[in-house]
């Protein structure tokens, strides 16, 4: 468990750097262009190389120690922010935000690199809890993740407002190639107790590709079901995705956006320790389905009048709901799935589950900018929507919130009612918890 927390950590101060730099960037380039077309497209673009990547980096954490897996990704994170950083010093401002130009994408995509291999590292803290952690023990294990990411969410919601209002995108940038080496170095001085590596199937080559992945899914009664339904809820969250920071910046200034997102928060952190504390219960898939159904009543209900207090109030929860359903995810991959194959598997439904949500970012964005906005701005729209959505500046976020939010809920009573949901329940319940695989300290000693 020393291990484990030393790792958990140095992941914070790894993701609160990557988020620090990601949100400067998406609230830099929204003020920059005043349009949330750029907005989608970045947020679209991350995910989607998520998408791309995500089997890529599952079979890596198979076939790498999962130290030699994190420094990897620092050290690609590193290198990418210290480009990002050249690009900034060769052009001035004026130039770089021009998002027609193609020096503004260069500068985006630089930062965006930098965010998505810090996705490597976070597929392998999950074997890694596995690797560590008691059977007994790791639900609230992915508890403590959850509250480390919602710590991460905070710190970085507060200074990247700040950041941007008061040093500007260039010092920011500093601030994250600084701290990226930090965490470089103490990760360094980190022991991750592990065995050598074992290729599931005797050969690495088939985890590369989704051949080598499938197998290790379909050995698991409805897990596949489990990952499309993730994947459909996605679908659903890249318009949160792409409209929740212009609509929260209609209603706050910057500095204020990411005070009130640092202190939303916290529900990260409320989230995150009742996992730790009360576990997921006996049925984890049934506990995911659930917060699902919570996320979307959020969904329906947080804009549909443009109140501060209630746009706050529905983050907070629908934050504090988050690392309940990534906790229930985790434990249950964790459960089901050998170790040896834990990380393709991961990383397959990383890879799945994110290409959905630049699909709908990508939609969103322009639908949003050249339809809906415009729409609810004229008497028709008052017409058909005013009753259900009040007057106010953006009216068009807030019913595009409501209709993905009402898909969404339709999908996950679907779900449980499916036949899937019950054999991967039963699955679950029928697996026995296998040990931790990590090596003992007299093991440790005699390496």
């Amino acid at each position: 468990m020393r291990a484990f927390h030393l790792v958990l950590g140095n992941t914070l101060l790894a993701n609160v750097t990557s988020s620090f730099l990601w949100f400067a960037l998406t609230f830099w380039a929204y003020l920059a262009t005043e349009n949330v077309l750029a907005t989608s497209i970045i947020g679209g673009s991350y995910m989607l190389l998520v998408a791309v990547f995500g089997v890529l980096f599952g079979a890596l954490v198979d076939h790498m120690k999962k130290k030699a897996v994190m420094v990897l990704s620092s050290t690609i994170t590193l290198a990418a922010y210290l480009g990002a950083g050249g690009v900034y010093l060769m052009f001035p401002e004026s130039v770089l935000v021009d998002w027609g130009r193609p020096w503004f994408w260069v500068f985006a995509a630089l930062i965006l690199i930098g965010g998505v291999v810090e996705n490597l590292r976070n597929i392998a803290l999950s074997t890694t809890v596995t690797l560590l952690v008691p059977a007994d023990r790791r639900d609230r294990a992915n508890g403590l993740v959850g509250t480390v990411q919602g710590v991460a969410f905070i710190v970085t919601s507060v200074f990247s407002g700040l950041s941007v209002g008061l040093l500007g995108m260039g010092w920011t940038v500093v601030i994250a190639i600084a701290a990226t080496a930090l965490a470089l170095a103490h990760l360094m001085t980190v022991s991750i107790p592990e065995r050598g590596v074992v290729a599931a199937g005797g050969s690495a080559t088939p985890a590369f590709t989704f051949r080598g992945v499938i197998p290790a899914i379909r050995a698991v009664p409805g897990l596949l079901a489990l990952i499309l339904f993730t994947t459909l809820n996605n679908l659903v969250g890249g318009v949160f995705m792409a409209l929740m920071d212009p609509y929260g910046l209609t209603l706050f200034t910057v500095e204020v956006w990411g005070v009130v997102l640092a202190v939303t928060g916290t529900g990260f952190i409320v989230g995150g320790a009742l996992v730790a504390a009360r576990g997921l219960g006996r049925n984890p898939v049934r506990t995911l389905l659930l917060v699902n159904v919570g996320v979307a009543v959020l969904g329906m209900t947080f804009a549909i009048r443009e109140w501060w207090w209630l746009y706050a109030l529905g983050i907070f929860l629908f934050m504090m709901l988050m690392p309940v359903a990534e906790a229930a995810e985790q434990t249950i991959i964790q459960r089901v799935v050998p170790f040896e194959t834990q990380g393709r598997v991961f990383g397959f439904a990383a890879s799945v589950e994110s290409a959905a949500s630049p699909i709908s970012a990508y939609l969103i964005g322009p639908l949003a900018q050249f339809g809906l906005i415009p729409f609810m701005r004229t008497d028709a729209g008052d017409r058909a929507f005013g009753w259900l959505l009040g007057g106010g500046e953006a009216r068009g976020i807030a019913l595009a919130f409501v209709a993905a939010s009402a898909l969404m809920l339709v999908a996950v009573l679907l779900a449980f009612a499916s036949a899937p949901y019950r054999r991967l329940s039963r699955a679950y319940a029928e697996t026995p918890a296998a040990p931790t695989p990590a090596i003992t300290r007299d093991e440790a000693t005699a390496t």
